[in-house]
């Protein structure tokens, strides 16, 4: 699908906006398309946009690739950027996708195959009055940004969830089978959180690096050198989510390790009351071994008071063990 964003005929009393409309198939694009959104692409919908601004749009399985000189390069006078970005993120399967921006001096071209939730959100504000200028690296600084919004609103959430997550740890007063239940529970939230703070990590360390191709390639400097600012803002507003992203991280792995250290204690809990067990009732074990052999001389055999005897030295046998061990505080 081609979505075709185009200056707004009217300006607003707020400042300048875009027209957002879905291009129908076959249809040519628009010499004022000022933003062309390629979702889930077809071969002909690349093939016509590559004719209309004279570009090559990468593919799927390129956009993917790691290597720093083929996700960020200059081509035909356009420049090329790959990062990967949040989706999927209030689920239970967050994501990231590979979003390819092609600046050209006509228009910027996003490629995507996915819906993170920035693009609708920077959408829902480009087609308000001021909410986007009438240029191309405005629209790539606008959604730069709000990526970069929507990851730090991602990180406030999870470090919300994480307090939580920590106050119900600590403060767990279930016994038994509930109190383990809500260990395995703690142990998958923690997972899922640890996922998307990683993923948070991984999508701001990829448009770190597309910020800083982007202040150090100006092929343009009279129209490009206002947004070299606000670049080097957003850079540093991705270093700070970079460092927050790593607290926390460092703060899933002290809830990790302080919840497994709580299992192994009730685990070592439960073994000590089987092992204390075993104690006590050894001594009365073996006064009834004793006792149950078949020696053909054994005085207590025709003794009148020989069982309540055997039973009474069974029951000290194990009574005094158990309150030993109280007295040592074992128990």
């Amino acid at each position: 699908m081609i979505v075709i964003h185009r200056p707004a005929q009217v300006k607003g009393p707020m400042g300048e906006s875009l027209d957002r409309q879905v291009l129908p198939p076959g249809d040519p694009i628009p010499q004022d398309a000022l933003w062309i959104d390629l979702i889930d692409p077809t071969k002909d919908e690349d093939r016509l946009v590559e004719v209309h601004l004279s570009i090559e749009i990468p593919t799927k399985e390129e956009m993917a690739d790691i290597e720093p000189s083929e996700i960020l390069y200059h081509e035909n006078n356009a420049r090329y950027m790959t990062a990967r970005v949040l989706c999927s993120s209030d689920t239970d399967n967050p994501k990231l996708i590979d979003v390819s921006f092609i600046l050209t001096e006509r228009a910027l071209v996003t490629v995507r195959y996915g819906e993170p939730r920035s693009f609708s959100m920077f959408m829902a504000r480009a087609v308000k009055p001021g909410g986007c200028r009438h240029q191309p690296e405005a629209v790539l600084d606008g959604l730069l940004e709000t990526i970069i919004d929507r990851a730090a609103e991602i990180l406030g959430t999870v470090g919300t969830r994480i307090d939580r997550l920590s106050q119900s740890i600590f403060e767990n007063e279930k016994q038994g089978a509930r109190r383990a239940a809500s260990y395995r529970v703690a142990l998958k939230s923690i997972g899922r959180k640890g996922d998307v703070i990683s993923n948070v990590r991984e999508s701001m360390v990829s448009v770190e690096r597309m910020l800083l191709f982007l202040s150090a390639s100006m092929p343009r400097p009279q129209k490009t050198a206002g947004y070299k600012t606000e670049w080097r803002t957003a850079l540093r507003d991705v270093q700070s989510i970079e460092e927050h992203a790593t607290f926390l991280s460092n703060k899933i792995q002290f809830l990790l390790d302080a919840t497994l250290g709580l299992v192994t204690i009730e685990q070592n809990d439960i073994i000590k009351i089987f092992s204390v067990m075993s104690v006590i009732f050894l001594p009365p074990t073996l006064v009834s071994s004793l006792y149950g052999m078949n020696f053909k001389i054994m005085p207590e055999l025709d003794w009148e008071f020989g069982y309540p005897w055997a039973i009474m030295l069974m029951v000290l046998a194990a009574v005094l063990p158990y309150l030993y061990f109280r007295w040592k505080r074992w128990l």
